[in-house]
């Protein structure tokens, strides 16, 4: 597998494309529709990714060994409209799909939220195995957190990996090292005026956290205005208000300390204003964690140990629910 090639869908800023690139794969195609995330990435791998791709005949693109995606999440996320697949991004999982029937890959590997396993009883989780077995894949699926893999971020997302060949796979082990903060922070005095918060929000966060706050810590308020500091940061989303994550009760996370958050190397050029940095990191995944997942692909295909027959998944599930009527 030295020298595999890859496809980059919904490659947001490159997050999975820096996983897979450092176990040794090479990107042939990258797809991204928003501009603003097409001038990072361009910056950072020197090609702009093609656009929108719903407009993209399948036939186009070239050959390669894996296909991957952190197919849009909004449709499923806990903190949308849970829409699914009646959501127009929710059916963007059909694309991917269609991709996979025509170009057949050997393997791929998609990337969700946690709640796409649950959403709608877990019939659209059903649907999307359903379809990427009838296709001809053995597929494996969990869910992952970020902070057990090295980057002080709880962020637990569904990882979906499948073959053409039932392949013994086993998903990554939490490193078991705690992260630290201090790792990721920059210093007080090295931060621009404008990222620290104004004294009424400063008094507001101070009068609901509750004496002994770890330090340093970020703070978190939820969405019934309860607020939280914590050792490590609660998931980085796309569309949270500039005070939804707030370190030592101060500041701001400054634009590197955002994509520390998801475990970019310090390398990683920043060409956009500090709103779509937000937005871009909060659309990202977590580096480590995709590295750790492409770690495992590899070796199960260098390995090429057969697993033992099994049902598919689908059909395990109907025998389930069977049982139980």
């Amino acid at each position: 597998m030295k020298n595999f090639k890859f496809i980059d869908l919904f490659a947001g800023i490159g997050g999975i494309r820096l996983g897979f690139e450092n176990a040794g794969g090479e990107c042939v195609f990258s797809s991204e529709w928003d501009s603003f995330a097409q001038d990072t990435y361009e910056a950072n791998f020197n090609e702009r990714p093609h656009g929108d791709i719903t407009q993209i005949n399948p036939k186009t693109i070239p050959d390669h060994d894996m296909l991957l995606g952190g197919f849009p999440c909004q449709a499923f996320s806990i903190c949308g409209d849970q829409k699914g697949f009646s959501d127009t991004r929710g059916t963007l999982f059909f694309n991917i799909e269609e991709i996979l029937r025509v170009k057949k890959p050997y393997a791929f590997m998609l990337e969700n939220v946690k709640n796409l396993k649950s959403h709608n009883q877990g019939r659209t989780f059903r649907t999307i195995i359903k379809h990427l077995e009838d296709l001809g894949y053995f597929v494996h699926h969990t869910i992952l957190n970020s902070l057990d893999f090295g980057v002080p971020q709880k962020r637990e997302r569904t990882i979906i990996v499948g073959f053409k060949e039932n392949l013994k796979f086993s998903f990554p082990k939490p490193i078991g090292i705690k992260p630290n903060l201090l790792n990721i922070l920059e210093k007080d005095e090295d931060v621009d005026k404008t990222y620290f918060v104004s004294d009424k929000i400063l008094k507001k966060r101070f009068e609901k956290v509750k004496p002994n706050y770890p330090v340093p810590s970020i703070w978190h308020e939820n969405k019934s205005g309860n607020i939280s500091a914590l050792e490590y940061s609660c998931a980085l989303r796309a569309g949270a208000s500039y005070n939804y994550l707030v370190i030592n009760g101060i500041r701001r996370p400054t634009p590197r300390e955002l994509l520390r958050l998801q475990g970019f190397p310090d390398s990683f050029k920043i060409e956009v204003p500090y709103t779509q940095i937000r937005k871009q990191a909060g659309n990202s995944v977590s580096v480590p964690v995709i590295k750790a997942v492409a770690k495992e692909i590899i070796k199960s295909i260098s390995n090429k140990i057969i697993a033992e027959p099994q049902f598919k998944q689908l059909e395990l599930w109907e025998e389930l629910e069977c049982r139980t009527i």
